[in-house]
């Protein structure tokens, strides 16, 4: 694959990892609207558990789909650092690795962190 291909499948799977923060983040909107509301104080449990339940999935799918690109851009880079006389761009790109490795890492701890201050919201 040359350097404008490799560049396209680059910002495709930034495109991926920011469209899989999509519907975890309008889960998240919704959570905390109606745990400011105290509407979780009124619901029953099983309203309650679902609510945990659904932002779970949705939250886990996301991490997956994220993880998944972070590890096919992290193989992309190693193909991009292979290209001769590669541009400015391209060469920036390739040094990227560290920064993946860290959104990696945020991802999955964000998210659980996220998650248990969903259960907290959420249960009280």
């Amino acid at each position: 694959m040359d350097e404008k291909g490799l560049l396209e499948l680059w910002n495709t799977k930034r495109t991926q990892i920011i469209n899989a923060q999509i519907a975890p983040t309008l889960m998240l909107i919704g959570v905390f609207v109606l745990a400011a509301l105290g509407v979780f104080e009124n619901a029953t449990d099983g309203a309650k558990y679902l609510t945990i339940g659904v932002a779970a999935a949705t939250g886990i799918l996301a991490i997956i789909s994220q993880y998944a690109a972070i590890r096919e851009a992290e193989v992309l880079l190693i193909d991009l650092k292979r290209i001769e006389n590669s541009s400015e761009l391209a060469k920036r790109i390739a040094q990227s690795r560290g920064l993946l490795s860290l959104s990696a890492i945020a991802i999955v701890g964000l998210g659980i962190a996220i998650f248990a201050l969903v259960v907290w919201a959420v249960l009280g």
